[in-house]
């Protein structure tokens, strides 16, 4: 019996990883006038992330001024899903808009021994534990063939807007995301809230996901491992940054050693990915996470899923609109 996949969104589980708030002490190298006062955060309109984008994903990506798209799936990925995507997208678009396949995971990743580990992880009623132990499989895979070709992009002297996807935009390209993050001195609390945002940026597709893990991958027992293996708990994200600083000496560490990029490249990432603000307004309105309501409605909400948020929003060219998110601060 033949498999129908999912519809999907647009651009599902995108958003912007800019106006992500960086406390103090900031990186040397950061752009601050006053180190000791000045108000950063990351720069808005540079990196994007998203789950797999449908076919007609092309003119919302332009009108996000996207001009390079690293994706981080396998050939296996890409054929079951559709091949024809890359086709359309890179040959109806301008030249400007940029392919880069840069898989995480090879043909030999995918023997039934390999996904089934993978899966059983996922999976696991233990669920810190099991991400973990996935997450440190894409840390060893992924940081050369994957990570660093969107690091060095970051790296270059005024690169151009990208957006980074893999299948579900949560796991592979959550990690590049914390990394990014991390390089730039955003702590891990707030990283692992900007991880967690994939619950809501997935919510439309899960009721369609889990029918297709249940009825493909026998790893996945029932709907609870399925929604184990679907979610985006912060806690997971928090766990995998202490690994990252226990096994590989920090997530600095990491990128040097094992994603080769210099020293030199990583300053450069956080001089380009670094941006000083104003001081909050009296009402408290501070920075905030982009993100595209994939099915184009209105809502806003913050952390805690409450309601309408107040801050400025935008629009791709399919009407889709791009809500602004502001992160809690420390004393809610």
């Amino acid at each position: 019996m033949s498999h129908v996949a999912p519809h999907r969104p647009v651009l599902p589980n995108l958003r912007d990883l800019g106006n992500v708030p960086i406390p103090p002490p900031h990186p040397a190298s950061s752009s601050s006038s006053s180190p000791s006062s000045s108000r950063l955060q990351t720069r808005a309109g540079l990196l994007y992330r998203a789950a797999a984008p449908s076919t007609s994903a092309v003119p919302s990506l332009l009108a996000l001024s996207i001009e390079h798209v690293f994706d981080l799936r396998s050939e296996v990925e890409i054929d079951r899903q559709g091949g024809h995507f890359l086709a359309e997208i890179y040959t109806s678009a301008p030249p400007a808009l940029l392919r880069h396949h840069v898989p995480v995971f090879l043909l030999i990743d995918y023997t039934p021994q390999a996904v089934a580990i993978r899966y059983l992880d996922y999976a696991a009623a233990d669920t810190i534990a099991g991400f973990v132990s996935a997450y440190r499989g894409i840390l060893r895979a992924g940081a050369e063939r994957a990570f660093a070709p969107v690091l060095r992009h970051l790296a270059q002297e005024n690169p151009s807007p990208c957006l980074v996807y893999c299948t579900a935009g949560k796991d592979r390209t959550g990690l590049l995301a914390a990394i990014v993050l991390a390089l730039c001195g955003v702590d891990d609390e707030t990283i692992a809230w900007e991880y967690g945002l994939s619950e809501e940026g997935l919510a439309p597709l899960k009721p369609a996901m889990i029918m297709e893990l249940l009825a493909t991958q026998s790893a996945v027992a029932d709907e609870s491992g399925a929604i184990r293996m679907l979610s985006s708990r912060p806690e997971s994200m928090l766990a995998t940054l202490q690994i990252i600083r226990e096994e590989y000496g920090g997530v600095e560490e990491y990128v040097r050693t094992h994603c080769k990029l210099s020293q030199d490249d990583i300053e450069q990432i956080r001089t380009n990915f670094i941006v000083e603000v104003p001081p909050p307004t009296e009402d408290g309105d501070g920075a905030g996470v982009p993100y595209l309501n994939g099915n184009g409605g209105d809502s806003k909400h913050d952390m805690n899923g409450n309601g309408d948020s107040g801050n400025d929003r935008k629009s791709d060219s399919d009407g889709n609109s791009v809500a602004v998110t502001s992160r809690p601060s420390s004393e809610s």
